[in-house]
């Protein structure tokens, strides 16, 4: 499901990089409902050689839809923390912690501060929160999705549990 690597920095084997794909059944469900669209259109309009650049259409845009919520990514490299294309200081990080799957939506619903940085991926079902010590920074801390919170947390040197 999600593929972890090292991130290629100046010093190799240092650093995390995990891509947050979608599950591989969203492809077998996207693939059905490209094929209830095309049958669908069998249905509304006459056969005719036009219909195949209609399935080919319909194939390519649920396939690039999948691929774009796909491509979302976090790494620690190079004393940075990046999700998607912001990027944080580790020198910066006071705390950082796991967010398990159980604690999750108390996490995101009421506990939640209106000026935390967010890069969550509904699909991903634990996160790693990350507390900020910069007195010149409105955001109080960042919340990443991870599949891997304790690899991820491994490169943080700040890393500690939440009490």
């Amino acid at each position: 499901m999600s593929e972890d690597r090292a991130v290629k920095t100046s010093k190799p084997g240092t650093g995390y990089f995990e891509r947050l794909t979608v599950p591989w059944y969203w492809w077998l469900a996207g693939a059905i409902v490209a094929g209830l669209l095309c049958f669908e259109v069998t249905l509304a309009a006459r056969w005719g050689d036009w219909m195949i650049g209609v399935f080919v259409v319909v194939v390519a845009v649920i396939a690039v839809l999948l691929w774009s919520m796909g491509r979302g990514s976090v790494a620690v490299r190079d004393g940075e923390l990046w999700a998607g294309n912001a990027h944080l200081p580790l020198e910066l990080v006071s705390r950082a912690a796991a967010v398990p799957a159980a604690a999750k939506s108390a996490a995101l619903g009421r506990q939640l501060d209106p000026a935390a940085f967010l890069y969550h991926r509904g699909w991903v079902k634990t996160m790693i929160v990350v507390v900020l010590d910069d007195p010149e920074d409105p955001t109080p801390y960042w919340m990443v999705s991870t599949r891997h919170p304790e690899k991820m947390l491994a490169h943080i040197p700040a890393a500690t549990t939440l009490d």
